[in-house]
């Protein structure tokens, strides 16, 4: 189903987070958690290239068992390829996040907040991939007339992921 208005992609989330029970401040949570094990996967090996000493390895191996044990909790239907886009998508929206506040640091606005823009639109594609409300083939190219998937997905995801929420 095409999600073809604002109105049907919320009640679309509402419906699915309430039919799975979800608490998605936990979940978002969750996902963040996720984001920084992917990175010391990274780091780990880094570090067994560059140190060539394998408890890196088996470190990593360590934590990719643990992460993709908490992603299960996330991605409920990973048909197709849905379970590697998530993990790359958690992956590219940290990443950018990272070069982001390098670049706020070194006072670059103007990039730093297009990087953030771009971290978040891949952050609600996760969710929106995650939570059935958008399938793949609803993702396209933001025209003057119609709002992208990541536009519709960024004002829903805002309205449902709460991380103040306790």
């Amino acid at each position: 189903m095409a999600v073809n208005n604002y109105q049907d992609l919320l009640k679309k989330v509402e419906k699915v987070t309430a039919q799975k029970g979800l608490d998605l401040s936990s979940g978002e949570d969750l996902s963040i958690g996720i984001m920084n094990l992917i990175a010391i996967e990274e780091h780990l090996f880094y570090s067994s290239q560059k140190t060539k000493d394998n408890k890196y390895l088996e470190l990593l191996n360590e934590v990719r068992l643990m992460r993709t044990g908490l992603m299960k909790e996330i991605v409920k239907n990973p048909e197709g390829e849905i379970w590697c886009i998530s993990k790359h998508l958690l992956a590219a929206s940290m990443r950018l996040m990272e070069v982001g506040t390098k670049e706020l640091k070194k006072d670059n606005k103007t990039k730093s907040r297009d990087l953030f823009d771009k971290a978040y639109k891949l952050y609600t594609l996760f969710w929106g991939l995650n939570l059935g409300a958008v399938k793949v083939k609803d993702v396209k190219q933001e025209t003057k007339e119609d709002k992208t998937v990541f536009a519709k997905l960024g004002t829903i995801i805002n309205k449902v992921l709460d991380c103040c929420r306790e």
